[in-house]
């Protein structure tokens, strides 16, 4: 099966996913076909960039006989404005090198980062699933002295609590649980106690300080007792 087949083929399971999430109802149901729905768009972006460097390769034949092998951009850091996610990515003397050989494919939801030949080296990154969608058309990069800016557009003017969606689904999975009718006291008491029970000596000090100081304020009585039970 060739890249065309390939890709098409995803595009197919994606299509089939996305049609059965807008159709599931119950939460874990819609965060696993969110997951395999990340896992299939990073895989087309991927099968992407190889056909488009194959098609390269075939254009310019004798860019086969360059040794230049690929390594993943794992570095970086972002931030971001009311109309910008920016990505920041490190590459000592990346502004020295011909200006066409960094490459930045956009998607409605992620972006391809290649730097080609840069020390020996083809870089590439590759973000899907990011937060929210992304405008690609008005996205865009930027070289700067030993670093290349990846600018995406957001579509909407609203801060941004994750880059990725998969860092959002990993986040949400440290929060602690409460029940709908659950008191958010209890919530507060059961995080407290975990802090406690996993702290130094110092730490656990901290905590019995601040709580006896909070209880005597509010003359309610109660103490340690829970606490000092772990």
């Amino acid at each position: 099966m060739d890249l065309n087949e390939q890709i098409n083929q995803l595009e197919s399971d994606l299509q089939e996913i996305c049609g059965l999430l807008e159709k599931a109802e119950r939460k874990r149901v819609q965060e696993l076909l969110k997951q395999e729905q990340s896992k299939v768009e990073s895989e087309i972006g991927a099968k992407r960039l190889l056909k488009e460097q194959k098609e390269k390769r075939e254009a310019d034949p004798s860019s086969a006989t360059k040794a230049a092998y690929t390594v993943k951009i794992t570095n970086y850091g972002w931030d971001q404005s009311d109309k910008y996610v920016k990505i920041y990515v490190t590459l000592k003397d990346v502004h020295k090198i011909p200006a066409e050989n960094v490459e930045v494919t956009f998607t409605d939801r992620g972006f391809s980062l290649l730097v080609k030949e840069f020390g020996g080296k083809n870089h590439e990154m590759t973000l899907r699933s990011l937060m929210s969608a992304i405008d690609a058309k008005d996205s865009c990069k930027k070289i700067k002295t030993d670093m290349v800016l990846v600018m995406c557009k957001k579509t909407a003017a609203k801060r941004w609590e994750c880059l990725t969606q998969a860092e959002k689904q990993a986040k949400d999975k440290d929060k602690p649980k409460m029940e709908d009718n659950a008191d958010p006291s209890d919530g507060l008491m059961s995080m407290l106690k975990k802090v406690y029970s996993e702290g130094d000596d110092e730490m656990k000090r901290t905590i019995n300080k601040a709580w006896s100081e909070s209880q005597e304020k509010r003359a309610t009585g109660g103490g340690l007792g829970d606490m000092m039970d772990l």
